[in-house]
């Protein structure tokens, strides 16, 4: 039966082909495709693995690989930063499944669900207003890879998939932002759910993806100030948002990480039912990490200002090269370590981090930088942010991954209006200042509207800063057509390689970047089963 194809990842079903003798007889004893929806607990168990399929915690952090934030020294990330990737990658093709995958079990869902006659039509039109969210952010995902994607809006055959034709990226964001306002109507507000339903899909979440969408169009900036302007106006009935007093909580301390008033939608997780482990691979190997599966870059490092409120480089700064780390924007410390970097463990005590060659006291040298080393960081530097101080064994968490949060609303919001020729010091106040001031800047300078400055430059500068390793940084490169600059030439490191050499840093990989990369390549095996998929230029 056709329903052998709508199994659900949760295991709360089984659907056995012994069920199926004729067509016009249904099984007692079991869910059938003409059944399986009237029952409220299987409504609710499809709904939860939409939800599973909305994103993983690998393409959630290994995203930043394709970017300048970060480094991974294999697989498919090291690929496609190298410039060495072709169409038949695996890593293009199993996002396209994925994503394909969540669109499809979102599609049988609204096919399906108004079978249900026993939940209130009012639960009805909210559950089907969560699907058309998975599904437009999946929509969103795809056309953000690859350009013109099968727009998918109904449950299609296998048939039907074959021949189907990619349709333009305009038509697709179109779709996704209509999908989007639909939505808010039927959705709550944060305020308006019980603590039991915390971590579903909101007005407020509809919303910030479509800032986020129309954001990275860059053609309707005026909607997207409309957009914030949702969320940011006091006494909104679509969610009352704000900023946590302390940064580094909302990714390592357990209680805020659940529950707080800046995270607007979070991959969700639970401790030993459902985790992510990561961090495993990006922790120091002399605080129990394994090796260095993907490593900040110093032109991350040098990104992050100083406590007055300048670039490094800008006269005044104060930054020492020799010191580099002191006087520098508290988020750095909270995401990166570095050399001598003081880990805090779980129970308060402190471990010295030595990475500089040669200074170890211990013998081990466990996290200390060597070229020749398969295990410690190829750039001198590792993960800090999203570090679970009560995570399992090999670091196994069950710590939320945010997808969006308020500090995003407040940078987006400002980037409009500096578009539009809108920035001001109250705007500036309310978005740039207020992120600086709760990051622990005091400095006055640093705090203060710039007036004359590059102000771009200073609004990017702070969006990468504040949402480093959260995978938006590639997006933003390519959305800025930036990426032939920041993209091409060596990934580095700290400054313990040959000194004749880039004045020291690390050379840690060679990365080119052409017209073509500003698109991942439609899978070369998803072409061969449809041959009305074209291909991207360049593949």
């Amino acid at each position: 039966m056709k329903f052998l194809k709508y199994i659900l990842i949760t295991g709360l079903v089984a659907i056995t082909a012994t069920a199926c003798k004729k067509l016009d007889l249904e099984p007692t004893d079991q869910f059938s495709e003409s059944n399986f929806w009237t029952v409220d607990a299987n409504v609710y168990s499809a709904l939860n693995n939409n939800y599973s399929l909305m994103y993983t915690s690998s393409m959630y952090f290994y995203n930043e690989a394709t970017s300048d934030n970060a480094y991974s020294t294999s697989g498919d990330y090291a690929l496609i930063a190298s410039g060495n990737a072709n169409a038949a990658q695996g890593q293009f093709l199993n996002d396209w499944r994925y994503y394909y995958s969540a669109i499809k079990s979102c599609n049988v869902f609204l096919a399906n669900v108004d079978q249900n006659k026993t939940l209130p039509a009012a639960t009805i039109n909210r559950l089907k207003a969560e699907n058309r969210f998975i599904r437009a952010f999946a929509h969103f995902n795809l056309t953000k890879w690859y350009g013109d994607v099968p727009l998918i809006d109904k449950d299609i055959t296998p048939e039907e998939a074959k021949v189907i034709a990619r349709s333009p990226k305009a038509t697709v964001i179109k779709f996704i932002t209509d999908e989007l306002e639909a939505a808010i109507p039927l959705l709550p507000s944060k305020e308006g759910m019980p603590a039991a339903e915390n971590g579903r899909i909101t007005k407020g979440a509809a919303l910030a993806l479509e800032a986020r969408v129309l954001l990275y169009e860059g053609s309707r900036m005026a909607d997207v100030v409309t957009i914030c302007e949702k969320l940011i106006r006091e006494g909104s009935t679509n969610g009352q948002y704000s900023l946590v007093s302390n940064y580094a909580d909302l990714f390592s301390n357990p209680t805020v990480n659940k529950t707080n008033n800046e995270v607007i939608l979070s991959l969700q997780y639970v401790p030993s039912l459902r985790t992510w482990n990561e961090f495993f691979d990006f922790a120091p190997r002399s605080v129990g990490g394994r090796v260095s599966g993907m490593a900040p870059t110093q032109e991350l490092v040098d990104d992050y200002i100083t406590l007055n409120g300048r670039g490094i480089r800008e006269t005044g700064s104060g930054y020492e090269e020799a010191n580099p780390y002191i006087n520098r924007d508290p988020r750095l410390t909270a995401t990166v370590v570095y050399d001598k970097y003081n880990w805090v463990r779980p129970d308060g005590t402190t471990k010295v981090i030595y990475i500089k060659p040669g200074t170890d006291p211990d013998a081990s040298r466990l996290d200390e930088y060597s070229p020749s080393s398969q295990a410690s960081s190829p750039t001198g530097y590792y993960w800090r942010k999203y570090f679970d101080p009560i995570a399992l064994t090999s670091f196994t968490s069950g710590s939320n991954l945010h997808l969006l949060r308020y500090a995003e609303v407040l940078l987006t919001y400002a980037e409009a209006k500096q578009s539009l020729g809108q920035m001001d010091e109250t705007v500036w106040n309310s978005t740039i200042g207020a992120l600086r001031r709760r990051a622990g800047f005091t400095d006055a300078v640093a705090v203060s509207y710039p007036g004359t400055a590059n102000m771009a430059t200073v609004i990017r500068r702070e969006r990468r800063s504040e949402l480093a390793m959260e995978g938006l940084r590639t997006d933003d490169i390519r959305r800025w057509k930036i990426a032939e600059t920041t993209l091409n030439g060596f990934a580095h490191g700290a400054k313990f390689g040959d000194p004749a050499v880039d004045n020291g840093y690390i050379r840690a990989q060679r990365r080119a970047f052409t017209a073509k990369d500003y698109l991942w390549p439609i899978p070369s095996s998803e072409r061969g089963l449809n041959s009305n998929l074209t291909q991207n230029t360049g593949y």
